[in-house]
């Protein structure tokens, strides 16, 4: 405790934040991406950009489940362990048919083959490279990676912990909120920073502190497990199997029976669900005597993160489950921040804005930590000035803000290039996406090793801008259709990964050429000391952007 409750939560917002900040920004900046997950996994599969994207057609249903059958049951395996059979929707706009084959040895779960139906019906598409897509920035905003799916989502939770504690905090020490909200000083150093965290962190502050709070929620009963304990003390799968019974399938009984035609099903689903579009259908254990027929309604429209199924027997075609119309006040309260946090409800508009308020928090969490390597810097910079080196702490803070304020925006644009330039038939090329957009994070931290200067920022924001300004023309030598093709065609999910490539290039090269206008109108040091500090600036050079940024101004001026 400090001497007074508002240097308390001070010394507490401060520390909250700064413990985790690379982590959160880790989290923000994947979680941001996968608002656009299946554009993302559109765009990085250029073999579908031309004839395969369709619109749902109620009167197709039948022929398409029929034909879908059929094709899997020629093309699939015996040993195949599930059917899907996936419809168009409004992001997704294709007709697949894959099938799942049993998990090899370590693997949880088997390898998924998928095959798209061309939208004349002419064919199927089966040569489609392997790639995680936009699912891959989805995991890791919660599953971090290279780690076991368990510990990532503990330290998840922790960080994400500590930035609900940061932004209650924030908001108790923060006097004047309203007024911050329209206060952005140019050209006065740590006051500039400060300014550009109040900002960025009270336009969004209801996008903040639902999506920390519902992100908590996700994974209540992981990180709170004593009340599934307590309510059942002996057998965890009974609860599993009460919260949802749709899920809780048979195993395969190993006896061959007939499967039912899945298009016989179709009068029973528009009974129940009269003409609600349907999103997918799932066989599992198929031509087996306990095989089950799953279909799934797509409520895409909808403020809801729950499936909307009906499970029928795979043999006799008997139903056997329906999701209940009416739910208890908690499930649809859970259901509704689940909704809230995913926003997989949400039409393309405010998609953006989450997008937006997204890439807002990682400017609140990036200049949070420029802001404490700035003020590590002023407290330091008498010793440095005299020729004493920085100490290990203030060389790793900067460090580590060069290597993920620049390296995550460099790791995904690697991730691109990866899908398009990586050879198609390559065995492992989905697995090497994902390397290589770590290779990049790690590749910036080599180089703030070497140097974090102003023209080391400079450089990088460069190099980071040119390669996703780069991206359409990539998409247009990698792809069947460019950028006016796809606006041609009406594929605004293309367009639309285009032009924000181009947006984010463009603000990464703007941000690079302001560098230097920004650092030149800093306060300049005085007459008297400024022949000694270039004294020993000349004997030991300062490999540190923020010392280039840090005005003269003392540490309680920037905080008043």
């Amino acid at each position: 405790m400090k001497e007074t409750f508002f240097r308390t939560l001070s010394w507490l917002h401060t520390w909250a934040g700064l413990l985790v900040c690379w982590v959160l920004l880790l989290i923000f900046f994947a979680g941001s991406l996968s608002y656009f997950r299946h554009e993302m996994s559109l765009w990085a599969e250029p073999e579908l950009h031309r004839g395969a994207f369709q619109d749902y057609q109620v009167d197709q249903i039948a022929n398409q489940l029929e034909k879908g059958q059929s094709y899997i049951e020629t093309h699939s395996a015996p040993t195949t362990q599930r059917w899907l059979i996936n419809f168009p929707t409004e992001r997704s706009p294709m007709l697949s048919f894959a099938w799942q084959l049993p998990p090899e040895k370590g693997q949880r779960r088997g390898k998924i083959e998928q095959h798209t139906a061309l939208a004349d019906g002419s064919g199927v598409i089966t040569d489609i490279r392997d790639s995680r897509g936009g699912d891959f920035f989805y995991r890791l905003h919660f599953d971090l990676h290279y780690m076991s799916a368990i510990t990532a989502r503990y330290i998840v939770g922790v960080c994400t912990m500590f930035m609900l504690i940061a932004l209650i905090s924030g908001i108790v020490i923060h006097k004047r909120i309203f007024k911050d909200l329209f206060s952005f000083r140019q050209n006065k150093g740590a006051r500039s920073w400060l300014d550009a965290h109040n900002v960025s962190s009270v336009i969004a502050l209801p996008y903040h502190l639902m999506i920390t709070y519902t992100g908590l929620i996700t994974l209540m009963l992981m990180y709170i497990p004593w009340t599934v304990s307590t309510a059942y003390p002996e057998d965890n799968q009974a609860f599993l199997k009460e919260l949802n019974p749709a899920r809780q399938t048979e195993k395969a009984s190993g006896i061959q029976a007939e499967q039912v035609r899945l298009s016989q099903l179709l009068p029973q689903v528009k009974a129940e669900w009269g003409d609600a579009p349907i999103k997918q259908v799932i066989v599992s254990y198929p031509k087996d005597q306990n095989s089950q027929v799953t279909f799934y309604q797509n409520t895409g429209k909808e403020v809801t993160d729950e499936s909307s199924i009906l499970v029928f027997n795979g043999v006799t075609g008997e139903l056997k489950y329906a999701s209940p119309h009416e739910v208890s006040g908690t499930v649809a309260t859970y259901d509704t921040m689940m909704s809230l946090h995913t926003a997989r409800f949400a039409a393309p508009l405010l998609r953006i804005l989450f997008f937006f308020c997204g890439l807002l928090g990682c400017a609140m969490v990036a200049s949070g930590t420029l802001m404490w390597a700035i003020r590590l810097r002023q407290k330091q910079q008498k010793a440095i000035d005299k020729g004493e080196k920085a100490s290990r702490g203030l060389r790793l803070v900067e460090g580590l803000n060069f290597m993920f304020i620049l390296g995550l925006p460099l790791g995904a644009a690697a991730f691109f290039y990866a899908n398009r330039l990586l050879p198609v038939g390559f065995a492992t090329r989905s697995a090497w996406e994902v390397h290589s957009f770590f290779i990049a994070l790690a590749a910036m931290g080599v180089w703030a090793f070497f140097g974090r200067s102003r023209r080391h920022w400079q450089l990088a924001l460069m190099i980071i801008g040119v390669l996703y300004c780069a991206l359409p023309v990539l998409n247009a030598f990698t792809s069947p259709s460019h950028f006016i093709d796809n606006i041609r065609s009406q594929q605004w999910a293309l367009v639309g990964f285009d032009i924000v490539a181009l947006l984010l290039g463009g603000a990464m090269l703007f941000a690079s050429t302001r560098l230097s206008a920004v650092v030149k109108t800093l306060q300049k040091p005085s007459r008297k000391n400024t022949a000694t500090a270039e004294k020993v600036r000349r004997k030991q050079p300062d490999p540190s952007y923020a010392n280039e940024l840090a005005s003269s101004s003392p540490l309680e001026e920037a905080k008043s």
